[in-house]
């Protein structure tokens, strides 16, 4: 499946538009997490717990869009896109969106 952020695939030529595709994950960081990121607040610096956990819920979005891009009969997403917010005090959810699409490889 190519996933691209663009419009367009340079190389190939959109022949049938599917429609709008989505992935979505809520996660919570649990109390743990939530006490280190309080300690690490009062020094500064990455807090790399909170980090893995949005890189990790970042590529599960993505496959789940790809998936759900699949089931369309789409063979690319174009114009990818993730929006995130927060849900409650100790939940984050992430999005990925585009548009799913049928290519051909331009001749």
């Amino acid at each position: 499946m190519l996933v691209v952020t663009t419009e367009h695939i340079e190389g190939y030529k959109v022949v049938e538009v599917k429609g709008s595709v989505f992935g979505l994950i809520v996660r919570s960081r649990g109390l743990g997490g939530d006490i280190m990121a309080g300690l690490k607040g009062l020094v500064g610096g990455e807090i790399k717990q909170y980090t893995a956990m949005l890189e990790d819920s970042r590529k599960e979005a993505i496959d789940r869009m790809i998936m759900n891009a699949n089931e369309m009969g789409a063979n690319a997403i174009i114009m990818m896109r993730y929006d995130s917010g927060e849900m409650g005090k100790n939940m984050s959810e992430i999005v990925a969106y585009g548009t799913a699409v049928v290519v051909e490889k331009l001749k």
